[in-house]
């Protein structure tokens, strides 16, 4: 192939260019095309040393075609320059058009030789000589810069030529819908090259409309003002709350009595906005959003049969791409104002600033609704943790007043009652008195006082006022970040979605070819048989039934499913089986301590198991929650959700579950199984046939529940939720320089100052979506409210953490991520839904906890009906049962007893009959009365909370009473500034129309008086004075014509039709 003749379509010299092909450099794109699958083909037969030489020198080319073409990409510098003003960084090269965002992909040359200023680019052509070029000037200073050498030394990659034709047609494809576009000189022989794009006026108006995004409007109306005692207390507390509010100029406004009207953005309703400058209506998060849907929606149909810039990402092509920080977060020390990312880091992401109110609608304007919602819930959660802290100390300060006045702990406590116990273990573990257990029976009450029922019922109440009080505040923020009446988005399919379904298709249709291929039969006159016709009718058949809509089905996906079902199953094992290992830890330790012969060991055997296997129990729930969250995503892969919002509902329930699943495992086992299947005195239950099984403390198990909660939640929120969120994202940028550096040392830019804003975000963390901070609160949720009973220093504990955790994440989004994508959001999403079922779930947990951890039902059952004062004196001899020592099975009676030899009977904790008894060691007549105490309490508490849940709901409403007058008086305004609009229109219509009227009527009289002066003339009467030769009639304009035609056929009186479709 010839360019003009006497050029080499290998030619890559620019005057060959600039000569040959001037009219064919608008088609840069289709000519590069040409130029590789004639390369590719020529390759095959070429008989050169080196034939991957061609294949070379017309990417070359094609890249030369792409920067000299009139409708071009801007190339520029990417260093700026020592005196440039840091907010340029945000801009092009010619400092006017703001960078909206920004793709990122890593280049590769394979040799280069650096020249001086003074030497010419050389490039290989088809005689193998070396023609002189011209001499490359900086676009942007005009100044010389090195130029390098290509030299082709081997057969480049075919992966990375695919990669450049899929660029150019995408890029290409952005510039066809009115992206503009620059790019980086490639300096090095390989690194990153950055793409910006820029979005002007045209595309912005453009798809505003598309999107229907919300824009306010030059029409105000006044807030109605309060009066009264409430205008009084309303400023009295917004007096008190001004040291607290951060001092962002955004928020300063919102306490004006002037709201604007929005309404969706319309290119036909410019004069209803209040436009001042075009570059600044739309907010850099607005703009971002709208680049990035024009990329999420562009296809590459000609070369890799994609669309949107996440498949392209995930296939390679690009390595990522986000908008831009609004500069750097540090002060700059100028006179001007902060930019919006200084302002959330000093008002918010530092944590001085821990006593302040977040700047959520700042928040929402720098990173969009989605994020902005997450914060706004986690600011209510985190208000809400006040109150139930509050209650929660005063329950624990009111146990710690009336330990030393509660009788079960000081009858546990006194040494005259002599009750001795039954041994603990077998063989090893002698008798013991119950005085022993004193300090755990006077913690125990700690906890397990009459308060903690209030505080259960309290909490599952506070749980019901959270939801109720959230969804009231995420209508509010509804209404001022103006998402009333949002609409859907459409969702583009996900890559993987459409990696499967290519597949699918190619499979089919391959599978159709081979078996609906017609046997070509033929005939003696050498005619083709019928199966001729069959395929043409096959042809026509698959024509007519389009691929686009096809679609994966179960059957596609039953794999998937029966993979995500075994592996679940699987993980609720894993689970399952770590804490019966555990168990079996502090069965084994416990045996171990009691043979020590140093009485110190023995003395503390049941603290040091307890505290050693909790850590334990906490390592295993760290290590398998990172494991599951990567099980729970590869999992979702499995299923092939269609868009992100699937994939991210589904990802959420499956980590859900085994994240649930891994926390709580260890604390339901405490709370409901410790000590409910040990046995009783020789008849106990051996794990192994060895090992017995353990029992809980002679204080009850609450007291162990109560260690075991406390050591995982503020374990798991310390580690997991800080350390781990503070030391990873640091170690991955380090590991991420180190490995840059190890690439090519010298080419590392020594020079930070120099750098532009796209280098620098390129270097942050990108965002990963916000599953991982949801997750980790919704965790500690089910701490807070599941088992709040046996642990009421709870709320306080998360409330403590949280505002820690509120300034962590605010510095992690403001300087360690790239700048995420302004999505889009009306509420919380699923996540709101697991709330709801964990609030409804607290209810039945609390009250199994209080009915059979804890001794509140014993108690009551105990002073109510077999009480003989009525009192609690008696109580622990009441719950202690009677064991004959004789009745040990052999090898379990203890060997050494220091208590002597003269025990008969012990006793141990449980409702059973006396050994005197003719039914010995079966359950008694109280245990059943207590369980049915029990069950009954478990009923009531479940029906009273539920109830009252409801009630609550019922009396708060969702939608606060001044935000649905404001809508509705909204909406009044927005229908009449669009009905006067429409009369307005119609008025001036009205008016042309009668001037049409008037006018036409002048014309029919002027003529009417020319056709009748002949008439005139021929007949007596008054003769009028002709016109004058000079003088000529006024001419009708076509347009008024035109209205007068259709005029004429209306009724006479237009105005009062038009006055009736004005009034309807």
């Amino acid at each position: 192939m010839a360019v003009n003749g006497s050029c080499s379509y290998v030619e890559v010299h620019y005057n060959c260019v600039l000569n040959g092909v001037s009219t064919a450099l608008s088609e840069s794109s289709s000519i590069c095309s040409d130029l590789r699958e004639i390369s590719e083909t020529e390759v095959m037969n070429s008989t050169s040393d080196d034939p991957f030489d061609s294949i070379e020198e017309s990417w070359h080319h094609c890249d030369n075609m792409l920067q000299t073409s009139d409708n071009k990409i801007h190339v520029a510098n990417s260093l700026m320059d020592v005196d440039q003003d840091p907010r340029k960084r945000l801009y092009f090269a010619d400092g006017r058009r703001k960078v909206d965002y920004v793709l990122v992909y890593h280049y590769r040359k394979r040799s280069f030789v650096r020249g001086s200023p003074s030497q010419h680019r050389l490039s290989t052509i088809s005689n193998g000589s070396y023609p002189l070029g011209v001499e490359e000037k900086d676009p942007v200073g005009g100044k010389d810069e090195p130029v390098e050498v290509v030299v082709d030394v081997g057969p480049p990659d075919p992966a990375d030529g695919e990669k450049i034709m899929i660029r150019e047609e995408f890029e290409g494809n952005l510039k066809d819908a009115g992206l503009e576009i620059e790019r980086d000189k490639e300096n090095k022989t390989h690194g990153q090259a950055f793409i910006r794009l820029h979005a002007p006026w045209q595309v912005l108006s453009r798809e505003a409309e598309f999107l229907k995004i919300k824009v306010p409007t030059k029409k105000s109306y006044e807030l109605r003002e309060e009066k009264g005692l409430a205008a009084t207390m309303n400023e009295l507390w917004r007096k008190l709350n001004q040291p607290f509010q951060p001092k962002v100029p955004h928020q300063e406004q919102e306490h004006s009595r002037t709201k604007f009207l929005s309404h969706c953005f319309s290119r036909d309703k410019l004069h209803l906005y209040n436009i001042n400058s075009k570059d600044t209506f739309f907010d850099n998060a607005t703009r971002s959003r709208i680049v990035y849907e024009i990329l999420r929606r562009t296809a590459c149909a000609r070369t890799c049969q994609t669309m949107g810039i996440s498949t392209l990402i995930a296939n390679g092509v690009y390595d990522s791409a986000f908008p831009l920080h609004d500069g750097d977060f540090r002060p700059t020390g100028q006179a001007e104002g902060k930019n919006d990312r200084q302002l959330l880091h000093d008002e918010w992401a530092r944590y001085g600033a821990f006593y302040k109110y977040q700047p959520v609608d700042l928040i929402r304007k720098y990173f969009g609704e989605k994020i902005g919602l997450y914060f706004a819930w986690l600011g209510v959660y985190t208000q809400l943790l006040m109150p139930a802290s509050v209650v929660g100390i005063i329950v624990f300060f009111y146990g710690w007043a009336t330990v030393e006045t509660n009788i079960p702990s000081q009858e546990m406590c006194d040494e005259d009652q002599n009750f001795t116990m039954c041994p603990l273990c077998d063989r090893a573990c002698d008798y013991w008195h119950l005085s022993t257990a004193c300090g755990t029976a006077r913690a125990s009450h700690l906890f397990d006082n009459p308060a903690t029922v209030f505080f259960a019922i309290f909490m599952s109440l506070w749980a019901a006022m959270f939801l109720e009080h959230w969804k009231r505040r995420q209508i509010s923020l509804n209404y001022s970040w103006d998402l009333t009446g949002m609409e859907e988005e459409e969702e583009h399919p996900r890559p993987k979605y459409e990696t499967i379904l290519l597949q699918k298709r190619q499979s089919k249709k391959k599978n159709k070819k081979n078996k609906n291929e017609p046997e070509r039969v033929v005939d003696e006159s050498g005619e083709l048989g019928k199966d001729k016709w069959r395929q043409r009718l096959l042809s026509a058949m698959a024509a007519g039934n389009p691929t686009g809509h096809e679609k994966l089905t179960w059957r596609d996906r039953l794999p998937g499913y029966f993979i995500n079902i075994s592996s679940i199953l699987f993980m609720f094992g894993v689970t399952c089986s770590a804490v019966f290992s555990v168990i079996i830890y502090r069965i084994t330790i416990s045996a171990l301590m009691a043979m020590s012969p140093d009485p110190d060991v023995k003395s503390n055997v049941r603290v040091t198991v307890t505290a050693t296997a909790v850590i334990i129990n906490l390592v295993v729930i760290l290590i398998l929650d990172e494991i599951y969250g990567m099980v729970a995503a590869w999992l979702t892969e499995l299923e092939i959700p269609k868009t992100e919002t699937n994939f991210e509902e589904r990802l959420i329930l499956k980590a859900f579950l085994l994240k649930f699943m891994n926390a709580y495992a260890p604390i339901f086992y405490v709370a409901f199984f410790k000590g409910r299947f040990a046995g009783r005195p020789g008849d106990y239950v051996y794990v192994f046939n060895d090992y017995r099984m353990e029992e809980c403390a002679p204080g009850g198990c609450l007291i162990e529940l109560c260690i075991q909660l406390s050591i995982i939640m503020l374990g798991k929120q310390l580690i997991q939720n800080n350390i781990f969120e503070i030391g990873i994202p640091k170690l991955k940028k380090l590991c991420r320089t180190l490995k840059d550096k190890e690439r090519d040392p010298k080419e590392i830019v020594e020079q930070p100052g120099r750098r532009q804003q796209w280098h620098l975000d390129y270097e942050l963390e990108p965002f990963d979506g916000l599953t991982p901070e949801y997750m980790e609160m919704i965790i500690q949720f089910g701490f807070v409210s599941l088992f709040v009973a046996s642990f009421p220093l709870a709320p306080l504990f998360a409330l403590l953490n949280n505002i820690i955790e509120i300034r962590l994440d605010a510095k992690k989004f403001v300087t360690e991520l790239r700048r995420p994508d302004a999505v889009r959001a009306k509420d919380i999403g699923i996540w709101y839904n697991i709330l709801s079922g964990l609030g409804k779930f607290s209810v039945i947990i609390n009250a199994f906890v209080i009915s059979f951890t804890s001794d509140f039902i014993p108690r009551l059952v105990y002073q109510y009906i077999y009480s003989e004062t009525g009192t609690m004196h008696g109580f622990i001899n009441h719950t202690l049962s009677y064991f004959n020592v004789s009745n040990f099975k052999p090898g379990t009676v203890p060997s050494i007893s220091s208590l002597g030899k003269d025990i008969t009977v012990c006793r141990y904790k449980d409702y059973r009959e006396p050994p005197w008894s003719t039914e010995s060691y079966q359950f008694s007549k109280q245990y059943w009365s207590v369980l049915a105490a029990r069950l009954g309490f478990v009923i009531l508490f479940q029906n009273l909370v539920i109830t009252m849940s409801m009630l609550v709901a019922w009396v708060i409403p969702d939608v606060p009473k001044n935000i649905s007058e404001q809508l509705k008086k909204e909406k009044t305004l927005l229908v009449d500034v669009f009905l006067n609009e429409e009369k307005e229109k119609l008025q001036l219509i009205q008016s042309l129309f009668s001037k049409d009227l008037t006018q036409d009527q002048q014309d029919e009289v002027q003529v009417s008086d020319q056709t009748s002066l002949p008439l005139q003339q021929t007949h007596p009467g008054p003769v009028l004075s002709a016109p004058s030769p000079g003088s000529t009639a006024p001419r009708t304009r076509p347009r008024a014509a035109s209205f007068s035609q259709f005029t004429r056929q209306m009724s006479m009186s237009p105005r009062s039709d038009i006055t009736q479709h004005t009034a309807v």
